[in-house]
């Protein structure tokens, strides 16, 4: 390469490399402040001079988060919601998928559409709807008021995106099956499945990110029974509008971003090939 352009064109990626670092930093310093919070005294959070720093790190905080008698439950139940949307949305959103994909119908199209119109109501509008609808089949105060709404939120999304991956998969592929005597399941479950399981890891991120962080559904269909709460919901217990606990509050936000941050380190590779496109003839 020529000196002069190597020369022009470095100052160009220093410059894409800095603005990319300085975006990252931004990104993060909430993160960053909100694990600090977690471990300064309480003196130094209530200062009316914020210090990006501690010299005297606690975890006193940490400890009135898990000395909390119900915050073990909560934990659990986040487990229990977040993991049932994440398998039940990825199975339905499969299946779907190919089937939008593979078969010929009539209301396909209109099908289609109407995933995408789904897709563009807010929550919030559909809350109260959904309160009347879960208090008539009687589950409010029960995880399952929690666990369907977010299958279906996060359904259409998710067959949208996979209904890409089943089309790139070559139809001639599954001709060769049907001719080497594999049957339609066969070809479904041990070719189809691995090929689109990166969509599927993409689109399961995203899901366990709004289920588990979800604190609109937890705080409206969870009226009475305290047991049956989930993670957002600790949070109050700590939060007081004439005396807020903000150290108990940050401890308790980043015991909740461990689990995020687990199941990303779990599922990276796959989600990288998955946000990167489906498979190619």
């Amino acid at each position: 390469m020529n000196p002069v352009r190597r020369f022009v064109r470095r100052p160009w990626r220093l410059a894409a490399e800095a603005t990319a670092l300085a975006v990252a930093a931004v990104v993060a310093f909430p993160l960053y402040w909100m694990v600090l919070s977690a471990f300064k005294p309480a003196g130094e959070i209530e200062s009316d001079r914020p210090r990006p720093w501690t010299l005297t790190p606690t975890l006193d905080s940490f400890r009135r988060v898990f000395g909390q008698g119900e915050f073990g439950r909560y934990f659990l139940n986040s487990v229990v919601v977040a993991v049932a949307v994440v398998l039940a949305s990825a199975l339905i959103a499969f299946l779907a998928a190919t089937a939008v994909t593979r078969f010929r119908f009539r209301m396909r199209t209109t099908l289609l559409i109407m995933f995408l119109v789904a897709q563009m109501v807010p929550v919030e509008a559909l809350t109260i709807p959904l309160f009347f609808l879960m208090r008539d089949a009687g589950q409010l105060n029960t995880l399952w008021s929690l666990i369907l709404p977010h299958i279906a939120f996060s359904l259409p999304f998710a067959i949208w995106m996979l209904r890409g991956f089943v089309k790139a998969v070559p139809e001639a592929l599954e001709e060769a099956a049907y001719i080497d005597g594999a049957s339609r399941a066969r070809f479904l479950w041990q070719i189809l499945f691995p090929l689109v399981l990166p969509g599927l890891v993409a689109t399961s991120v995203f899901s366990f990110i709004s289920t588990w962080n979800d604190f609109l559904f937890a705080k409206s269909f969870i009226i009475s029974d305290i047991s049956q709460s989930t993670l957002p919901m600790a949070l109050l217990v700590f939060y007081k509008p004439d005396d807020p606990d903000w150290g108990g509050v940050m401890a308790a936000s980043t015991v909740m971003t461990i689990p995020v941050l687990v199941f990303f380190v779990l599922v990276q590779r796959r989600l990288v090939s998955g946000l990167g496109g489906a498979v190619k003839d």
